[in-house]
């Protein structure tokens, strides 16, 4: 696998030397390289390491106050309920006592906003929001990075996200950095929301180390479909996000993963898609109880290009409903499902798919997994990944962690008791052997 050069997320402590001595990610905080590398153990215990920018530091609960013109945000909740389109509203943003002026905001969500109305968008702190730093001010950043989504969850704490996209990290995989914030709106009500990097250019440098590269973002009511050359014709089903404007090397994989037959799938897809991280990413969606992936409802994915090597690479996005959490308010996890770790059955009970709404099955995680050589690569994946990050002990170092930093900076929000019955229900909804 062809892992992804990214600037880690580490927390303190026993997660923080875990994933060190795995070695996963080079971000280090000033002070830390004298921690690793000590025989001491006070010195290593009172080690922090972070990502390399103060703003995903996950040890700590970040401040997000944000304030708009009403009207302004009436408009924009019209608009969405008239037609779904998304609108930029102008608004100022403090970020740990830092505040930038004429920032962009606007919804971001799908599934997350079914119910929203004019009746219903009364608590905005409560909504999915994209942050957009520079969308009205050139260069206007935090540490480089000028992009933060507001996460939407359906536990108090959003801890199941947040521990599976450090699982994801340490599973080797280009993850987007969590933090857990107290976001104020208009001086209302403040909510304990995740906040993750949105996958834009900083990011894109941040996790691949491609001297040229391009980002593409499958829509959650598109599909992966060949539909000609034109790249009009792409424009309801796939977005190109960062990296280079070009969307031929996208529409030449929907080509081949969909014309091929079965012979040259088979001889040609390594040549074209990273088929080890592609199978660790299956496997890792298994193993948290993540059905909301490629092939799920929302078809939740990005696909990353890399000239050099002339490989994509499948990207993870969304995993608010993983460890088996219910897209419904309440709970903070379930029960792991039958057969969770067992290769998936991902044809949508239609046979093979092409992605999209409905969970109808994803054409390339379908004729990918129907192929026993990358079936045998999924099976690898499965067994290397609960081993390395839950047998381990691993990810309950990370439910701990996260944990600690909720109860001791955030209980003001969230009782301690749901706190801890979010994480309790994470580590039932671990994979078992």
């Amino acid at each position: 696998m062809n892992a992804p050069s990214h600037t880690s997320l580490f927390r303190t402590t026993a997660v923080s030397l875990a994933l060190a001595l795995a070695g996963v990610g080079c971000g280090v905080a000033e002070g830390a390289t004298e921690a690793l590398t000590s025989n001491d153990p006070a010195t290593v215990e009172a080690a922090t390491v972070l990502d390399q920018s103060a703003l995903w530091d996950s040890s700590v609960v970040h401040d997000i106050e944000i304030s708009f013109d009403q009207t302004a945000y009436d408009e924009m909740i019209a608009t969405f309920e008239a037609s779904s389109e998304k609108d930029w509203i102008s608004a100022t943003v403090t970020i740990d006592g830092t505040t930038f002026e004429d920032v962009g905001l606007r919804l971001k969500g799908n599934s997350s906003l079914f119910s929203l109305t004019t009746e219903t968008a009364q608590n905005p702190e409560q909504l999915p929001w994209l942050i957009r730093l520079d969308k009205y001010v050139d260069d206007q950043s935090y540490d480089g990075w000028v992009d933060l989504v507001v996460r939407s969850n359906s536990t108090e704490t959003s801890m199941n996200e947040a521990v599976a996209l450090d699982l994801l990290d340490a599973a080797g995989l280009a993850s987007e950095a969590p933090i857990s914030t107290r976001l104020t709106i208009n001086e209302g009500e403040t909510e304990l929301r995740l906040v993750v990097q949105n996958p834009d250019d900083s990011w894109l440098e941040d996790n691949f180390a491609a001297a040229a590269s391009v980002l593409y973002k499958a829509e959650s009511d598109g599909d992966y479909t060949y539909r000609g050359d034109d790249w009009d014709a792409y424009d309801d089903i796939f977005d190109l996000e960062a990296g280079i404007d070009d969307m031929d090397p996208l529409i030449a994989f929907l080509e081949f993963i969909n014309t091929a037959d079965d012979a040259t799938f088979l001889a040609e897809l390594p040549e074209q898609l990273d088929v080890e991280a592609f199978a660790t990413y299956l496997a890792f969606q298994n193993l948290i109880g993540n059905a909301d992936d490629i092939d799920g409802r929302g078809n939740n994915s990005y696909l990353h290009y890399d000239y050099e090597t002339e490989q994509f690479t499948v990207v993870n996005w969304d995993l608010n409903l993983a460890f088996n959490t219910a897209n419904v308010g309440g709970g903070g996890g379930g029960a792991r499902p039958d057969g969770a770790g067992a290769r998936p059955e991902r044809t949508g009970g239609q046979g093979q798919g092409n992605g999209g709404p409905g969970g109808a099955g994803n054409v390339l995680s379908d004729r990918f997994l129907s192929v026993p050589q990358f079936s045998e690569l999924y099976d690898e994946a499965v067994v290397t990944l609960t081993g390395s990050l839950f047998e381990s002990g691993l990810a309950q170092d990370v439910v701990d962690s996260w944990t600690s930093t909720l109860t001791d900076n955030a209980s003001d929000l969230v009782d301690p008791a749901v706190i801890a019955a979010n994480a309790e229900a994470l580590v039932q909804a671990f994979p078992t052997t």
